[in-house]
């Protein structure tokens, strides 16, 4: 087991959830309640990494962020440091290849609420912001539950986006699945399938416990 690399696979996911999450509900919510000309469009633009081959991200996001681009060397002349082959590359990779993950989930939430609710928010003198903390949060967080756990389990286990962003750097961004791809390539087939196994039964413990416990909340809501 390459702890490194799964603590650094950990960590990845932790700062992508905090902060793509508080985007997601934004985005989500002016999805849900929006409309406005070229919102199909705007959806579909979401829904592009579900859709295409992370190395095809991973691509475009080299050649723009790279040294050679203008945005890549306006980067590094803010803040000293290239987003490639850094972890902080893999950070904003992780959260563009992970947005129709979060917003997806969370807009079906926000659309779940009837328009009497916010109605009655507005008729009591909340505004946007104060209804959606007060009342509109509280009835959608199964939706930014499950948006955590597939955002989370899926930058664990992300591989092509990963090492197109980031290479194959040790303590740097080498995550655990390009462990597990360096395991299989040196015949090491016991620690790519101790590594795979940690994956998987994360994967179905997450999944399993998120989809039962929104399950009981929404009987619950249901009585």
């Amino acid at each position: 087991m390459d702890w490194e690399a799964l603590w650094l696979s950990v960590k990845l996911s932790a700062i992508t959830v905090i902060v793509l999450i508080p985007m997601a509900v934004l985005a989500g919510r002016a999805l849900a309640y929006g409309q406005f000309r070229g919102k199909s469009w705007v959806e579909a633009l979401i829904m592009v990494p579900l859709v295409l081959p992370p190395t095809v991200i991973g691509y475009y996001l080299l050649v723009g962020l790279g040294s050679q681009s203008w945005l890549g060397q306006l980067i590094e002349n803010l803040f000293g440091q290239q987003l490639v082959f850094h972890f902080s590359g893999l950070v904003v990779a992780s959260v563009i290849v992970n947005i129709p993950f979060a917003v997806q989930p969370i807009q079906r939430a926000f659309e779940t609420i009837p328009q009497d609710v916010r109605d009655a928010a507005a008729c009591c003198g909340m505004n946007r912001w104060t209804s959606l903390w007060r009342i509109e949060l509280p009835m959608v967080w199964p939706g930014v539950l499950t948006a955590v756990v597939l955002c989370f389990s899926h930058v664990l286990g992300e591989f092509g986006v990963v090492l197109m962003m980031g290479g194959n750097i040790a303590g740097e961004t080498k995550t655990i699945s390009i462990a597990i791809y360096d395991s299989v390539q040196a015949f090491d087939f016991n620690a790519a399938g101790t590594m795979s196994l940690v994956l998987l039964l994360f994967a179905i413990t997450a999944l399993a416990l998120t989809t039962s416990f929104t399950r009981r909340l929404g009987g619950q809501h249901g009585r």
